[in-house]
């Protein structure tokens, strides 16, 4: 049966949707209004507040920590600097993706990893003979996401930390409400953010401070809804919708790796030594045979399918994270597994595998798109990723 996450004292109280899913066990708001549009402005416009405790987080710590990270992820550890985070896939001994997440270097022994799915088992897997401990810390750690272009506004108004101080994919300790907390340069929106690592019994303290110190910048709590949306527009994938575990996969088809993902550059092959390394190795001698790329709808295409009904367009505010086949030359060249109306670009945009001789920017595609009930082939353009990518992302806020 799910749980509320340490924060549902306060994320239930102001859910007048009672629209909630179970995201790892735990209950999470999909929008706290009946419609999540403010959420989603904003995120973009403001800054968005969202609850992401449910993640599983681990620590992996001791002389051996740096050796069983390298072991495992496809990115290099040991070049890793104490409070840089970085974001990785690992895969199995076939080169198949299992996860990815995020890893933080606490300390020169000791770091901080996150994943979609329970890994501590392939991690103690893994960690045969190295002097290491692994700790399952997902129900004692909360984290909260500060996202938007106002972020780093309501973090200084609310901590001791100074915003401009904190780059890209770093991480820096800071009190908020009085509570010791960890703070990193990082998020799930494609915009400035930072995520907030809390003990779970101080989690509300630190909720009520943010909240507090956002009022004045246009801070609202988001859901999932928004989030959503957000990661579409930002390229970023997600487990089990556009592309699947190999822990889980069924098929061959099911199958990813991380070049067919668009994620190849974080593969460092000449780290030695980590799992799938041989697999991958081989992969790259002969090429991937299908790619995870971005697509834009032709709105004039969209338009013409609903007019053959009689009907004004009406595409859902929604993510639809359904399938739809990709066709191109007439034949079905691969599938959308995410499509979005991006309000801030004004395109209906999808994030899609396709045969990698279709995966060319600028290459003209067909998406399926069904209206009462009649399949209609909307014209697309392959488009690189991420579809928003705003300077303030990466860019260091104003002091």
């Amino acid at each position: 049966m799910p749980i509320g996450t340490p924060l549902h004292s306060r994320t239930l109280a102001i859910c007048q949707s009672l629209s909630f899913r179970v995201w790892a066990g735990y209950y999470a708001a999909n929008a706290y209004e009946p419609h999540h549009e403010h959420e989603y402005a904003a995120i973009r416009h403001s800054a968005g507040l969202i609850d992401v405790s449910p993640l599983y987080k681990y620590e992996v710590s001791g002389p051996g920590a740096t050796t069983l990270v390298d072991r495992i992820i496809t990115r290099s550890a040991a070049r890793m600097a104490v409070g840089q985070v970085i974001y990785t896939p690992w895969c199995d001994a076939r080169g198949k993706v299992i996860d990815d997440g995020t890893i933080t270097r606490l300390d020169k022994d000791r770091y901080r990893w996150t994943a979609a799915d329970p890994s501590l088992r392939w991690f103690r897997l893994n960690a045969g003979g190295l002097d290491v401990a692994i700790d399952d810390i997902s129900d004692r750690l909360a984290a909260l996401a500060l996202q938007g272009p106002m972020a780093a506004r309501v973090l200084a108004d609310a901590s001791n930390l100074v915003p401009a101080t904190l780059a890209y994919f770093r991480m820096a300790p800071a009190r908020i409400g009085g509570i010791a907390v960890e703070v990193s340069r990082t998020g799930y929106t494609g915009d400035l953010g930072y995520e907030v690592w809390v003990p779970a019994d101080s989690a509300v303290r630190v909720w009520d401070a943010l909240i507090d110190a956002g009022r004045p910048h246009g801070l609202r709590p988001a859901g999932m809804l928004a989030l959503d949306v957000v990661r579409i527009e930002a390229g970023l994938l997600l487990i089990d919708v556009d592309f699947v575990s190999s822990a889980r996969a069924l098929s061959e088809e099911q199958y990813y790796t991380p070049a067919e993902m668009g994620l190849g550059r974080l593969v460092h092959l000449d780290k030695p030594g980590f799992v799938g390394r041989k697999a991958l190795v081989e992969e790259q001698r002969h090429g991937v045979a299908r790619t995870i790329v971005g697509l834009e709808l032709d709105w004039e295409g969209v338009e013409g399918a609903f007019d053959r009904h009689g009907l004004a367009p009406a595409v859902g505010t929604a993510p639809s994270r359904q399938a739809v086949p990709v066709l191109g030359d007439g034949r079905q060249t691969g599938k959308a597994t995410s499509t979005t109306w991006s309000p801030i670009l004004k395109k209906l945009v999808a994030l899609a595998t396709v045969d990698h001789s279709a995966s060319t920017r600028g290459t003209r595609l067909e998406y399926e798109l069904t209206v009462e009930g009649t399949r209609h082939l909307v014209p697309a353009t392959v488009v690189g990723t991420p579809f928003f990518d705003p300077p303030r992302k990466r860019s260091m806020p104003d002091a």
